[in-house]
């Protein structure tokens, strides 16, 4: 697969490897949407409290930040095809002694939540094989196709989910789930061959010892920060924005079509940016795409009935697309040996940021008005991808001193 003039995405399925992580991950994101929305409906059933409802629809995510501090260098340290067969194993207890262990709500969401810990090292451990698997251009297309099956297993795994509760409640859905993560266990277990750990050992390091010295020594690399934070303040911004979607208008049922058309967005743009884009231009168009993110909420000045805001929110989410231009650029500025702690920590902070966007962007939301703090959000995103410029803007020659501080600083 030649990376000068670019991959394509028929060469790309053509590699049985990566039709096994495309095919395990959309198992994985649609059960974890089914797995949530149950959850979330049990704890409802149990306690009549939306609080809690919400808090275990959200608890999946919310030991992210712990997990990628503190546990990231497992996925360089140990195998990675053990280490995602055991991540879908874990789902597959979880889920159920969710469904069927009778367990009190607090213990259903501490269950949730100390297992949830190991997330970012199983998502790690696939993200740094990708590029083992797909080498050059076509780990961009491969992380493209990946990002595209994100949106379109999450709505399928609410849609059947929704069905499963229907029919057989949230304690069949579970089990579904858990049949989910079975069944992606196998396939991972029998679709790859074995490869080892990228670390043999850690100087004697434990593993929470090695990831927050690892995560310090690439945070403060300049060329890994500035595309960690490249890649984590955009989003930041258009999560904050469609935070407020909700209440902008009014709790109604169209909000859930406004950011259903923000997914396909995402999903359009990540594939016609891979699909048509050759791999210089996809880098060129970094800086534009990630300034797209915000420009669109500006619209909302005008105050948008829901069938603008839904073109609005499709339009700013296809600045998604901007992240394929970073993805090359970020394998070759982190180390082979710390990559899947590099992918960790890239994914902890997506995570994290989101958050952090929803809850700022929510302060202003109560403070003046969702309408106001749509458009601030825009603006953000905005200014955030000017400030970004450097980092989002090609590279043309990696300096020597780069280099040096690469297999000098960070490496184990």
């Amino acid at each position: 697969m030649s990376t000068e003039r670019g991959a394509t995405y028929g060469e790309v399925f053509a590699v049985r490897e990566f039709r096994v992580l495309f095919g395990s991950f959309a198992l994985l994101v649609a059960g974890d949407s089914i797995k949530m929305l149950a959850l979330s409906v049990l704890v409802y059933a149990q306690t009549g409290s939306p609080g809690l409802s919400a808090a275990a629809y959200m608890a999946g995510w919310l030991p992210y930040i712990a997990g990628g501090m503190f546990l990231l260098s497992l996925a360089d340290r140990l195998p990675p095809r053990a280490v995602m067969v055991v991540g879908e194993l874990v789902r597959v207890v979880v889920c159920l002694l969710l469904a069927f262990a009778g367990l009190p709500v607090w213990a259903m969401l501490a269950l949730v939540l100390v297992t949830g810990l190991f997330s970012p090292v199983f998502g790690a451990a696939r993200s740094a094989l990708l590029p083992d698997v797909l080498p050059g251009d076509a780990f961009v297309l491969g992380r493209s196709l990946l990002g595209v099956t994100s949106a379109g297993a999450q709505v399928a795994g609410l849609a059947v989910g929704g069905a499963f509760l229907a029919v057989a409640g949230p304690h069949g859905a579970l089990a579904a789930t858990a049949g989910l993560s079975a069944l992606a266990a196998l396939l991972l277990r029998y679709g790859l061959p074995y490869r080892p750990a990228r670390q043999t050992g850690a100087g004697g390091q434990g593993a929470v010892r090695t990831t927050v010295r690892v995560n310090r020594l690439l945070l403060a690399d300049p060329r890994v920060r500035g595309l960690l934070l490249a890649s984590w303040l955009p989003p930041l911004c258009l999560a904050g924005a469609e935070a407020m979607i909700v209440p902008y208008l009014g709790g109604q049922g169209q909000a859930g079509v406004v950011l259903a058309a923000a997914a396909v967005g995402m999903a359009v743009g990540e594939f016609a940016v891979g699909r048509f884009a050759a791999p210089a231009l996809r880098e060129r168009l970094s800086l534009p795409l990630a300034a797209l993110l915000g420009i669109p909420w500006l619209g909302f000045l005008a105050a948008p009935g829901a069938g603008w805001a839904a073109a609005i929110a499709a339009t700013a989410a296809a600045g998604l697309a901007y992240q394929l231009g970073l993805q090359r650029r970020f394998v070759d500025a982190v180390p082979e040996e710390v990559r899947g702690q590099a992918f960790g920590l890239l994914s902890t902070g997506l995570m994290t940021g989101q958050a952090i966007g929803a809850a700022l962007i929510g302060v202003l939301g109560e403070l003046f008005s969702p309408r106001l703090a749509i458009v601030a959000a825009g603006g953000a995103a905005i200014l955030v991808a000017l400030a970004l410029s450097r980092a989002l803007r090609p590279e043309t020659v990696l300096s020597l001193e780069a280099l040096g501080k690469r297999e000098e600083g960070i490496a184990p």
